[in-house]
């Protein structure tokens, strides 16, 4: 008689066995390992264009959109304000983004990317492809649309329970 599925605990991608408070959720807990891993490269590659993980979604939005109010920008970027506030310093520090009074309301704080900060798109652009080479390795195009349909629908489901869901992919 064959063994049952559940006689031996599912393995994580490293070889350790799933932690037992993780067994109704394994799915989530390969998401939640693959997230940290997938920022962990990331963060390698960044280093090299001299950003840190997380700085590149907000240089994005600041490509994509130009000047940008602090506040809209934190809204967007769907994290704490205090965490965009330190990696506008950051980058500020870094050349890179630059803050001025909105002129529509001195009270508020526009923030756009200087040229040292356009300057990094396509090394954060190259990043980002091979990136998602490396990640993708191994899997055909039918398979690639069909993780990116998967994920999609995941981040919906996550989106529609979250109280505020951010803005900016």
């Amino acid at each position: 008689m064959p063994e049952s599925p559940s006689a031996h605990p599912p393995e994580g991608a490293c070889g350790d066995l799933l932690p037992s408070a993780a067994r109704g959720g394994p799915l989530s807990h390969a998401l939640s390992r693959v997230a940290r891993l997938h920022r962990i490269a990331a963060g390698r590659l960044l280093k090299e264009v001299g950003l840190y993980p997380g700085q590149e979604f907000l240089m994005m939005c600041l490509w994509d959109r130009g000047p940008v109010r602090q506040s809209e920008l934190i809204k967007a970027m769907g994290v704490d304000p205090s965490t965009v506030t330190k990696m506008l310093q950051r980058l500020e520090q870094s050349g890179y983004v630059r803050r001025t009074p909105d002129p529509a309301d001195r009270r508020a704080v526009l923030v756009e990317p200087t040229d040292g900060g356009g300057a990094l798109r396509a090394g954060v652009a190259d990043v980002w492809t091979g990136l998602e080479e490396h990640t993708l390795a191994g899997l055909g195009p039918a398979e690639r649309a069909e993780l990116a349909r998967l994920l999609a629908r995941v981040e919906e489901n996550l989106c529609a329970a979250a109280d505020d869901c951010p803005t900016v992919d």
